[in-house]
């Protein structure tokens, strides 16, 4: 078979919440070559697995269909920013370190 990558997709910079970034993708790496048509300037490609991508719930479900099916894998973690929830008053609380804009 291929090489696959499994990996949590990131989200995209037309998305301000964090929607449909808790699956796990399984991604085929293309055996060939990409061509551009002369014409259109299209790009394809003959191998029809670089088209193909898996979603799973976990990141276990995935690996393990790789491993079931003999797949070569890497697995990509991403790291997730931490956050610091704050509110609306914070910004103006007497205890505030730097001093308000004006």
């Amino acid at each position: 078979m291929g090489f696959a990558r499994i990996f949590r997709p990131s989200k995209s910079a037309m998305q301000s919440g964090r929607a449909k970034t808790n699956v796990w993708m399984l991604e085929f790496e293309t055996d060939a070559a990409r061509s551009s048509d002369p014409l259109m300037g299209w790009t394809s490609s003959a191998d029809t697995q670089g088209q193909v991508r898996l979603s799973f719930d976990t990141r276990d479900e995935a690996i393990f269909y790789a491993q079931k099916h003999g797949l070569a894998f890497q697995v990509m973690d991403r790291k997730d920013p931490k956050r610091i929830p704050r509110s609306y008053g914070d910004n103006f609380t007497f205890y505030r370190r730097e001093p308000w804009s004006h």
